[in-house]
């Protein structure tokens, strides 16, 4: 019989018959495993991603069942592969669309640099236009290692304040990127 992992549960108060944790663990939990992701691929990196997806390396393993080709059904955007100058004003309706919370991971060299297209028409990574919070390196990189771009993402998620959307930091880092999202 294979060891099935379950998710962890946050540190908390356990006794006979009860669990007590924080509002914002429980659903730090939930978020993390539980996250949609909506593929942004305009090369290589999205066969990668594919192959993510596929009976394999499986990443529904870790609570991203559905991809979301609907941004208003997505919070984990995954960018992958080179985005033209031209292309970044829809990658940014494209984030700004999406459901909050949202998270980014800039997925492979081209999207986090711009790879070896270091020329006028190729943004130099997505950073320039969007917020990014998880960075998976390489050319492409290899379905494992966007899976521990999602680990990692999902540590971000887990350890996230409920009330972090609502900083006055986070607003001047949207502020920042020309996003205003209207509540």
């Amino acid at each position: 019989m294979s060891d099935i992992k379950l998710a962890e549960a946050p540190p908390g108060v356990e006794g006979a018959g009860f669990f007590a944790t924080s509002l914002d663990k429980a659903i730090g939990l939930a978020r993390a495993n539980s996250l949609w992701p909506l593929p942004f691929a305009t090369s290589c990196c999205g066969i990668e991603f594919m192959a993510t997806m596929g009976s394999t390396y499986d990443l529904a393993r870790f609570g991203a069942e559905r991809p979301s080709f609907s941004p208003r059904q997505a919070d984990m955007l995954l960018v992958m592969g080179t985005i033209a100058k031209k292309m970044a004003p829809v990658l940014k309706q494209v984030y700004v669309q999406m459901a909050e919370p949202r998270w980014v991971i800039a997925v492979g060299a081209c999207a986090s640099s711009g790879g070896i297209f270091d020329t006028y028409s190729v943004l130099q990574g997505i950073d320039e236009i969007i917020p990014v919070d998880v960075y998976v390196p390489g050319c492409p990189p290899r379905p494992e290692a966007i899976l521990d771009g999602v680990l990692r993402l999902q540590d971000i998620v887990k350890n996230e304040s409920l009330n972090r959307r609502n900083t006055p930091e986070y607003k001047a880092l949207l502020e920042k990127y020309g996003i205003h999202i209207n509540k």
